[in-house]
């Protein structure tokens, strides 16, 4: 395919957009941002902006829908590209860096929504208990709504519609690029879908598993301390480097599957100390690595996370990216106002008393067709022409990568006409969706791997050449700084099942 060449100039003035009509939406502003520091309208400053015409909508496409958006096209070199970024958690924040960034620089008009909310958890999940309308715009809605009035807003400024439009997204920003791929597959042409949250009911779940195991009933102080998650790390990674496809040198693990790791090598001899684990902890451990199960099928509900992903990251800045403990929880487990308020719609739920069989199947039964983003059969999205390119760290403690690698082995099955996982079935899928485990990187960046890489470039070549991504180099920066230089860059290659 050929590149589109950039557009000269805008055919509309900015201002004039406030007059744009579309299908259930409001232009609410609309202004021209000179080049330069910009202060986001969330109040975070981005240094250096391009000009650009903001504009700041507002769809209700069924009562009780209230879903904010952002369009920001380039003054000037618009390369006939819309780019649109996801979201994190249960936040309604846009990304307004990645929005004012490089790629706007590069020509692209790029979008951002609110999902249809304000504010993060626990206000979603009290906002969407008085309001459904809320669950099923953060849900699946708001995306789509967002990119649907997108397009006639850049094409009423510019005087073309987009040529092609791209989604790039990384945790829920990975579950929404998911569910576009499946529920909306003519909405972008290329979508990027980092350690995607998408089996979202499951992975509640297993955060619940894993306070669950990690405590005893009714007392708040965890059986496993977080501070003695580094043991975990750090034995696993002395044990199994150099043999699980990485360098003796590495202080990460490149495939977590070749490792044998067992706990019970860090007993301790006599009583309990920082430096070992008592027997009480090893069982706790263990049971988390099995992941969450139903007690009476003894089926897998979501599987536990890999070794190597135990323990928090100190980045350089300082920046702490949480271990295991930021998602088992504290006093409370992590997400339980999700089963609190959507779930249950109880403020006095007790997790103590969750079955994972009954009370999961009143979830699944109730939330499961709205926020679940696990349908494998993409075959409408490759129909339209579309690619995918999903990536997920083997470190990561937020979304396991197992879950990831089930999910698209099921995406082999379902959309290679062949119902199976072997090679002919992973070559027919691979020629418009691939899947790169990225070693020693956790949830959505950082970690002691290579964990800088670009996927914008990939997915646009793939879509607009045809050129499929053979390998994606992935970088690590030492103190993670480009400015220290590189300590090491690792090839990434299309997963194989």
């Amino acid at each position: 395919m050929t590149v589109p060449s950039a557009a000269a100039a805008e055919s509309g003035t900015c201002e004039s957009l406030t007059a744009t009509t579309l299908p259930d939406a409001t232009v609410t502003l609309a202004e021209s941002v000179p080049a330069g520091r910009y202060t986001a309208p969330d109040g975070r400053i981005l240094p250096s902006v391009p000009a650009f015409c903001r504009v700041h909508g507002i769809a209700k496409p069924v009562p009780g829908s209230t879903i904010g958006f952002e369009v920001w096209i380039p003054r000037q070199g618009w390369n006939q590209r819309l780019l649109m970024f996801g979201n994190g958690g249960y936040s309604s924040a846009m990304d307004f860096p990645s929005m004012g960034g490089s790629a706007l620089a590069a020509g692209y008009a790029t979008v951002a929504t609110d999902t249809g909310h304000t504010g993060d958890d626990p206000d979603v999940f009290r906002q969407g208990a008085a309001n459904p309308e809320i669950i099923v715009d953060w849900g699946h809605r708001a995306v789509h709504e967002t990119i649907v009035n997108a397009k006639p807003i850049v094409a009423a400024y510019t005087g073309s519609k987009p040529h092609y439009s791209y989604f790039i997204g990384c945790s829920t920003g990975g579950h929404q690029a998911l569910m576009e791929a499946q529920r909306y597959p003519g909405d972008f042409d290329g979508i990027v879908a980092g350690d995607p949250g998408n089996n979202r009911i499951a992975l509640n779940a297993g955060f619940l598993w894993q306070f669950l195991s990690n405590h005893t009933a009714g007392t708040p102080d965890p059986i496993l301390p977080a501070a003695k998650l580094p043991l975990l790390t750090n034995a696993a990674v002395q044990q199994c480097r150099g043999r699980d496809g990485g360098l003796v040198t590495d202080d990460f693990l490149t495939d977590p599957r070749r490792c044998s790791f067992d706990p019970a090598s860090l007993q301790c001899p006599a009583d309990d100390a920082p430096t070992c684990l008592t027997k009480r902890q090893i069982q706790a451990v263990k049971q988390m690595y099995g992941g969450a199960r139903d007690p009476r099928t003894g089926e897998q509900i979501y599987p536990g996370w890999p070794v190597g992903s135990e323990a928090p990251v100190v980045d350089a800045s300082g920046t702490v990216r949480v271990g295991w403990n930021g998602y088992w929880g504290t006093t409370a487990p992590a997400r339980a106002n999700f089963w609190r308020y959507w779930v249950f719609n109880d403020p006095d739920w007790n997790w103590w008393s969750f079955d994972f069989h009954r009370d999961l199947r009143v979830a699944q039964k109730k939330l499961g067709p709205i926020i679940d983003a696990t349908d494998p059969n993409l075959t409408p999205f490759r129909r339209a022409g579309g690619k995918l390119i999903m990536h997920t760290g083997w470190a990561d403690p937020v979304v396991s990568a197992y879950d990831t690698i089930d999910y698209y082995r099921q995406v082999v099955r379902a959309t290679s006409g062949t119902h199976q996982a072997g090679g002919e079935a992973v070559r027919r899928t691979q020629e418009f969706a691939r899947l790169f485990m990225v070693p020693g990187m956790t949830h959505c960046a950082g970690g002691p791997g290579p964990n800088v890489f670009d996927t914008l470039t990939p997915i646009v070549r793939w879509v607009e050449r045809g050129t499929a991504p053979a390998e994606i180099v992935a970088t690590k920066y030492v103190h993670d700084n480009p400015a220290d230089g590189v300590a090491l860059t690792r090839p990434l290659r299309p997963f194989t099942c």
